[in-house]
């Protein structure tokens, strides 16, 4: 049953992809009257690629710098470097060139270009008690233009996370001035990034869409996105270890960009099923801490056990879940469906050769509370600060991922 009581929004922007849609990227900056447009990425794109070259000629003399030094995970005092080299190249756009890491870095560069109050200011707050706080950056900000290199859902986000390197934890950055102008999904673009990042990727985006689909109520333009998102991300897996065909780099890039739309359509994250709240909190956390470990490596690594032990919590999105996996219906006992849907993701990850334990990926016991206490303090997994009374129930089932 569809529920009609909901709020849409829309945020424009322009998107061009498939082969030589870069060939638009001049226009776009010649729409912003820009002359001074400065592109952030990072080392690998700029090094081992010829894209940021391919993009000097496009733009030629309205290209004012390159930053290509912005770190795995968004680190703090990469983006203070690459703001600093922004403003000495008195730049007039931002253009994002890479995956989740460089395009959340041009939205915060573009935050600290444009406010004049202290970082501890900007980014959100997390009380003792009571619920996380965004603060309200007012200053204009200079527009972006984002072209991906792998699939990510931040593509055309608001919010951006960055890791204090000095302090080992997360900073959040929020913003709707930072949504981009324009995204372009170029297929050679798309094609600089190694068969591993995509398939790291690929896993990332497919457990969210799996995620998802244990919506119990949702609304009609909601349930859209959601089936499509599942559809070109399970589409996708077979697909990605060909180096040299984009079709299922660009399928990711649609499923994202439907992950982030349906939250535009009215959707919450997971709709709140304690399952999919603490595989992203927990996934988040490790590869914040852990600078060797993908976000796809740590998703895969906790999946199973996570909708194994908090499952239960919702039984009604477990079966739904499992039923569109494959692996329940409604005959069978409504408790098997956590264990089932469980199994079956894991199945998925082994075949695409992820891991499904934490030592697998050579975290160390003595090391979880580390990534409890970061996952305690993720707004988007956790925005009303349920966690803090459930960190007994955390810390066990991080254990048992183990």
């Amino acid at each position: 049953m569809y529920s009609y009581h909901f709020r849409a929004v829309g945020h424009p922007f322009r998107l061009y992809s498939g082969k030589n849609a870069l060939d638009k990227l001049p226009d776009e900056v010649a729409r912003r009257a820009a002359s001074r447009a400065f592109i952030v990425c990072g080392r690998t794109v700029s090094r081992k690629t010829p894209l940021i070259d391919r993009l000097r000629g496009l733009l030629g003399a309205r290209l004012a710098g390159v930053f290509d030094e912005i770190d795995k995970d968004t680190t703090l005092s990469s983006v203070l470097r690459a703001t600093e080299a922004a403003r000495a190249a008195q730049a007039d756009l931002v253009i994002g060139v890479g995956a989740g890491s460089v395009i959340q870095a041009a939205r915060v560069v573009v935050i600290l270009l444009a406010e004049k109050r202290p970082i501890g200011e900007l980014i959100t707050q997390y009380p003792e008690h009571g619920p996380a706080v965004s603060g309200r950056l007012m200053e204009p900000k200079l527009p972006i233009i984002n072209v991906l290199t792998a699939p990510t859902t931040a593509q055309n986000r608001a919010g951006s996370r960055v890791k204090d390197d000095a302090l080992g934890h997360g900073m959040e950055f929020f913003d709707p001035k930072t949504r981009p102008m324009a995204v372009f999904w170029d297929s050679d673009a798309l094609l600089t990034a190694p068969p591993g990042l995509i398939r790291t990727t690929a896993a990332t985006v497919y457990c969210r869409a799996v995620m998802n689909l244990g919506a119990v109520a949702v609304n009609p333009l909601v349930e859209g996105d959601r089936l499509q998102a599942y559809r070109l991300a399970a589409g996708a897996l077979p697909r990605i270890g060909d180096p040299l065909d984009p079709a299922p780099r660009l399928g990711l890039c649609a499923a994202t960009l439907l992950q982030n739309r349906e939250a535009d359509d009215g959707g919450t994250q997971f709709e709140r099923h304690w399952a999919g709240r603490v595989i992203y909190a927990f996934s988040t956390a490790l590869f914040s801490v852990f600078p060797r470990v993908t976000q796809g490596e740590a998703t895969s690594a906790v999946t199973g056990t996570v909708v194994r032990r908090l499952g239960s919590r919702d039984p009604e999105a477990m079966a739904r879940i499992a039923a569109a996996l494959g692996v329940w219906n409604e005959t069978m006992p409504l408790s098997e469906a956590p264990l089932k849907a469980a199994d079956a993701l894991e199945r998925v990850f082994r075949s695409l050769a992820m891991p499904t334990r934490l030592s697998e990926i050579g975290i160390a016991r003595e090391e979880l509370p580390r990534v409890v206490e970061h996952s305690l303090k993720n707004f988007n997994a956790d925005p009303r600060r349920e966690f803090l009374r459930e960190r007994g129930a955390l810390e066990e089932v991080l254990a048992a991922a183990w």
